[in-house]
């Protein structure tokens, strides 16, 4: 979990965070170089990390970027010269492999460009206190695949807890510290989000384990 130890971005206000482990996938994190196209498949793979945790009963892996290709030409979603490609995915092609791989369903929320990111904390919120699942953000203009760990709000003011899969190694191995350092696990303000660009947010239901 990248963003434990983080501070709270105001010393007001009210944190709701995941509940349960994850694992932070990144760019090239596993030796596969997917940097500038896989951020999607990132952020599906620590989606998969919580799901796996989650559900005690679980033996699947985490899939590699391979294997969720396969999934999705398997579910004639993709055709089959998407094996090997460097195409993006987005929200619905996470929900689909969540769902097949895990059998866990997805709920999708879109949030229209111009429709303020700020109007929907209230329901990531409401999501992040019955379930504490790992949230999966992708839009259009802002096309930055990433995850969403927590919602603090104080007073007007509400902040995501982002997990930045862009995050690159030049040594090889990785450390919550210098992830945080460099700001790829963040909270960042509902106005830094750009009104320009739809989002979808891709919420597995499934009721994560009580942090202890």
């Amino acid at each position: 979990n990248v963003h434990e130890n983080l501070p709270d971005p105001t010393p007001s206000g009210k944190s709701v965070v995941i509940r349960g482990k994850y694992t932070y996938y990144h760019y090239n994190c596993d030796g596969f170089q997917d940097a500038g196209w896989g951020c999607g498949y990132r952020t599906l793979q620590s989606m998969c990390s919580w799901v796996r945790n989650t559900i005690e009963t679980s033996t699947r892996d985490v899939p590699n970027i391979p294997k969720i290709q396969q999934t999705l030409v398997n579910l004639k979603d993709k055709p089959e010269s998407f094996l090997g490609s460097r195409e993006w995915i987005g929200a619905l092609e996470v929900f689909y492999t969540v769902d097949a791989l895990f059998d866990v369903s997805c709920k999708i929320i879109h949030i229209p460009s111009n429709g303020d990111v700020k109007k929907y904390v209230s329901l990531i919120k409401q999501y992040l206190e019955e379930y504490g699942g790992f949230i999966m953000m992708g839009g259009d203009v802002d096309c930055s695949s990433k995850g969403i760990a927590g919602v603090h709000i104080a007073g007007n003011d509400a902040y995501l807890l982002i997990v930045d899969p862009h995050y690159v190694s030049k040594s090889g191995s990785s450390s919550r510290e210098d992830i945080q350092r460099k700001n790829f696990v963040k909270w960042q303000h509902t106005s830094e989000f750009l009104d320009s660009s739809f989002y979808n947010l891709c919420l597995p239901l499934v009721k994560g384990q009580e942090n202890h």
